[in-house]
């Protein structure tokens, strides 16, 4: 893969983000790379979890690709749209324990993707979190709306959404956006031990679990 490397350490998936130089960006290409690593994944055999974090310090995924997007034209859009919903309902419901590893800022649908995950953990020190499409007119879809609303905390996420405020680790600590904060040098760390857990669940019955409480989004491919 061109823009991420999936690799299987100790039992567990771990999707590392490598087109840091374009701030983790998504173009079509880039979307079919995630649903081809999902595939894998869903298809691994036995117990196991997904973390996914990226080499880059300042950045985990700035959502789409401005420049790139606004160049398509009719059927072109229509099918980066859908498949990027595509990548947002199958990360929210794939068949494993996941884990965002955000050591880095995490912005419009790069902060749409994190919240699919069942877990986040965040660096301490530098990164945002933020839902900036009410600055950049860019509307949520209704799928989207649905990922979002995973989010525990209704009074944080109607400001983030209405307002697009930034939040530090601290400030998502504190509102219940990621599960933990870590140091730079422990974050990876941390995230794995979270996946280490969590792998030794059975997974049919996670998976069954999950997925009833995430009804809101399986409706969205009935």
């Amino acid at each position: 893969m061109a823009t991420m490397d999936l690799r299987v350490d100790d039992g567990i998936h771990i999707l590392t983000l490598t087109n840091g130089d374009n701030d983790n960006t998504f173009t079509l290409d880039v979307l079919k790379e995630y649903l081809a690593a999902f595939d894998e994944i869903e298809n691994y055999k036995g117990n196991t979890a997904l973390v996914v974090t990226c080499e880059h310090e300042k950045t985990w995924s700035n959502g789409i690709n401005l420049p790139w997007m606004t160049a398509l034209q009719g059927d072109g859009f229509k099918e980066f749209v859908d498949t990027l919903e595509e990548v947002f309902y199958r990360l929210a419901l794939l068949n494993v324990p996941t884990i965002g590893c955000i050591n880095g800022n995490c912005y419009a649908g790069g902060a749409i993707l994190a919240t699919a995950f069942d877990f986040r953990v965040m660096r301490k020190d530098r990164g945002r979190f933020c839902y900036p499409e009410v600055n950049i007119k860019i509307p949520f879809t209704e799928l989207m709306i649905d990922v979002i609303e995973l989010l525990p905390n209704k009074h944080a996420l109607k400001h983030m959404a209405l307002t697009g405020i930034a939040k530090t680790g601290q400030e998502c600590m504190d509102d219940n956006i990621v599960d933990a904060l870590f140091p730079m040098e422990s974050l990876q760390a941390g995230a794995l031990a979270y996946a280490k857990e969590l792998a030794k669940k059975d997974r049919p019955t996670y998976t069954t679990i999950k997925r009833s409480l995430r009804k809101n989004i399986a409706k969205h491919r009935e």
